[in-house]
């Protein structure tokens, strides 16, 4: 999921609609919130864990 630079790419692929409102939330926290958009992060164990969360809503890019 790492690459060297320490960032991690991250698409959101599904929709926030009808999901429950921590996962919404979760997905603004990533800095996503519209279909196809792409935020990079830094790699750290918190944005792991919501990457964990959210993991059938976003797809993880190299």
């Amino acid at each position: 999921m790492a690459e060297e630079t320490g960032k991690v790419k991250v698409r959101q692929v599904g929709s926030p609609i009808g999901r429950k409102p921590g996962q919404r939330e979760t997905l603004i926290g990533l800095g996503l919130n519209k279909m196809n958009r792409v935020s990079e992060l830094e790699d750290t164990p918190a944005v792991r864990g919501m990457i964990r969360k959210v993991a059938h809503l976003v797809k993880v890019e190299s």
